[in-house]
């Protein structure tokens, strides 16, 4: 074995910006101290955490929106998210379900597109 089989060649490995999306459309159980907004945001942290050798790493702001419906696109956190998706950001979104971005498939196919149309 030559000394340039030995050698390993290391990858350069790309940051992904990933941003948390997390959606409940009522208030209820919001303030408890775990609530469904936690518990999804875990679950995306988690995923997140296993691609890290991929060179993803979640943001720490926060994309929140307890009670606000699926359907409608007139959400404050998604809208933040959208700013700093157009603003150059972020590079992934992380969602529990797909749901939570939308539950409206007109509304989740213009996502999409946006989403796209900014490399994410």
């Amino acid at each position: 074995m030559t000394a340039r089989n030995r050698t390993k060649t290391l990858k350069k490995v790309e940051v992904v910006r990933c941003a948390i999306y997390t959606r409940k459309s009522t208030d209820e159980g919001l303030d408890s101290d775990f609530n469904s907004l936690d518990a999804q945001r875990e679950a995306a942290e988690a995923y997140i955490a296993s691609q890290k050798a991929e060179g993803w790493t979640f943001l720490p702001d926060r994309y929140d929106d307890g009670g606000f419906s699926g359907g409608t696109m007139d959400r404050p956190a998604l809208r933040q998210l959208l700013a700093d998706v157009e603003g150059g950001k972020v590079d992934c979104v992380a969602v529990y379900k797909l749901d939570r971005l939308s539950r409206s498939l007109l509304d989740f196919a213009r996502l999409m597109e946006m989403l796209e149309s900014h490399g994410v």
